[in-house]
């Protein structure tokens, strides 16, 4: 088994090795220290010997130390007399002439240069060690003095030793504190080393840690809270994974994406099956594209290198239907390809092309007949007010059309496309209808038209009030423009339940052609070219009527009644649709 030290163990080790090494060091600086300080302190004293001995000597006249200059020095000093070939002529410990020559010792040769020199060493004749002091004086001789080394300073550092204690005390206060913020800090270290073990065991993790209250402490519960964020993060963007995924199922296009080697990574149900559509045999894998031929352009964009976007669209027109096809290079070089069945949207393309071209024709014939109008009521002598009159009549009828064709287009555009902007609220049919009776009382008389109303006054709607007025305005006025006059109008409510309320409305006029009943509901559609002119109506009356009745959920057909005339049958629901 492998050994292996703990964290906070480790560390113990590893400062308490650089701490002693650190104090070791101290110790050795010191002594260095101390040993250069007595070594400079021992050659003033030398030096001080040397000069008393050479004052004393010259002031006695003579050449040799004597007993009484001898004793004024220590006992353990030694003296030596060297002249200037180096021939040693006085020693007080050993006899001359059993010593070397001592030109060539290190302490003579600086004082030859410096006037001055020392050494320490071990002496050739009684191996004590010396620290040798030479210093030159005129006359040519050297005086050499010594004193033992190791001694003085072994006695000059046990004098020190306080300072050793203070080291070593020193060494123990750094060691409780290294294992004091050790231990704190190898807690944080133990937190996150269990934290990061649960996570790697996928067992739970708990939801709180104590951290101490420094930089390590922080920094962990960093960690800890990114990582409880980051967490969360990847659960939101599941969630978001998930409802992409969703959107995709049940979206109407066709939505596929696959990896750069062109291996399918996701696609929904409509992708395939718009493929099929577009593929002249069965397929059964969505890679199928890659090789079919209508899929050229795309294919031929993915393999393109000198590309200058990351979008392609293009159309296939196959089955009578048309499909927009986009692909999309993402920045990792997976794509998306995207299928989407345009057939429908073509031809509402075309639709609100024909009702623009059909605005415009009806638009058209009001504006220029008002014109002519006018260019011939100017063109008049100013004194024919008779016939100015009649012009301006006739002008006038024509913006009565036009504002009538407007606000029935204005009308229809606002069910089609702002259908939010109507409120909604319950509405009692039985007092619109009799507001609605009253408003036409006038035509109804001018025509002997009569207009009889079956509802009962508890019928009620959920609906916007403006619109179900519209839808039996538009009833009431188609009749009274194209049923003739002297006919009866009918409307009835043959049947209510709890879910739906329905109506029937009917004339006795002369009714429509069957081939014309299931156009009837279109804008602008005629039974013959010069009816809705001739009449003076829109062509938008009974389209306003379908798309009123289908902004309320409900439903409308259009026959012809056995007796004649022509009949509408009406169905709405009662209350607000879930």
């Amino acid at each position: 088994m492998k050994f292996r030290l703990s964290y906070r163990k480790k560390i113990l080790l590893y400062f308490s090795v650089v701490i002693a090494l650190f104090t070791a060091g101290i110790i050795l600086f010191e002594q260095k220290q101390i040993r250069h300080e007595r070594t400079k302190s021992l050659e003033n004293i030398l030096n001080g010997n040397a000069d008393f001995i050479h004052r004393y000597m010259e002031g006695q006249n003579i050449v040799f130390p004597d007993s009484t200059l001898m004793s004024y020095l220590p006992d353990n000093l030694r003296l030596t007399i060297i002249d200037k070939t180096g021939t040693v002529v006085y020693d007080n410990f050993l006899d001359k002439k059993m010593m070397a020559n001592h030109i060539d010792r290190p302490e003579i040769q600086k004082a030859i240069v410096l006037g001055n020199g020392s050494n320490i060493r071990m002496s050739d004749s009684n191996h004590i060690r010396y620290l040798y002091y030479a210093k030159s004086y005129d006359g040519g001789y050297f005086i050499r003095v010594a004193l033992p080394y190791e001694m003085e300073v072994r006695a000059f550092l046990n004098s020190k030793n306080s300072f050793i204690y203070f080291i070593i005390l020193f060494f123990i206060v750094c060691a409780v504190m290294m294992f004091y913020f050790a231990d704190k800090f190898s807690k944080s270290i133990k937190e996150l080393k269990e934290f990061a073990v649960n996570l790697k065991n996928e067992r739970p993790t708990k939801t709180a840690f104590e951290f101490p209250d420094d930089e390590i402490g922080e920094i962990s519960a960093e960690i800890v809270e990114n990582y409880n964020l980051l967490k969360e993060n990847r659960k939101k963007l599941a969630l978001e994974r998930e409802k992409l995924i969703q959107h995709f199922q049940f979206s109407e296009e066709g939505i596929a994406i696959f990896s750069e080697e062109r291996k399918k990574i996701y696609a929904n149900s409509h992708f395939l099956q718009f493929l099929n559509v577009i593929a002249d045999k069965p397929v059964l894998e969505d890679e199928y594209l890659f090789s079919d031929p209508d899929f050229e352009e795309i294919v031929a964009f993915l393999d393109s290198t000198g590309r200058t976007g990351n979008v392609f669209s293009t159309r296939i027109e196959k089955s009578g239907k048309k499909f927009n096809v986009r692909v999309i290079i993402f920045e990792d070089k997976n794509f998306e390809i995207y299928i989407s069945d345009i057939t429908k949207a073509e031809k509402r393309r075309l639709l609100k092309q024909e009702m623009t071209n059909n605005i415009a024709h009806e638009l058209r014939t009001p504006v220029t007949s008002i014109r002519g109008y006018l260019e011939t009521i100017l063109s008049l002598d100013p004194k024919d007010i008779g016939r100015q009159q009649a012009f301006i009549n006739r002008a006038y009828v024509q913006t009565i059309r036009l504002s009538e064709l407007i606000q029935d287009i204005s009308m229809l555009t606002k069910i089609e496309e702002a259908a939010d902007r109507f409120v909604k609220e319950p509405v009692y049919i039985k007092a619109l209808l009799d507001e609605l009776e009253s408003d036409l009382t006038k035509i109804f008389h001018e025509k002997n038209i009569i207009f009889n109303v079956d509802v009962a006054d508890s019928v009620v709607i959920y609906g916007n009030r403006t619109l179900l007025y519209s839808i039996f305005r538009n009833l009431v006025e188609n009749s009274i423009a194209y049923a003739g006059e002297s006919i009866e109008i009918m409307l009835q409510c043959y049947m209510e339940t709890d879910d739906a309320v329905y109506f029937e409305f009917h004339d006795n006029g002369a009714g429509v052609e069957e081939k014309h009943l299931v156009k009837i509901f279109e804008r602008f559609y005629r039974v013959n070219e010069g009816r809705t002119r001739d009449t003076g109506g829109s062509g938008l009356g009974l389209s306003i009527v379908k798309n009123a009745v289908l902004f309320h959920k409900g439903n409308i057909v259009a026959k012809n009644r056995p007796g004649g005339g022509l009949l509408f049958l009406i169905t709405f629901p009662k209350t607000s649709p879930c």
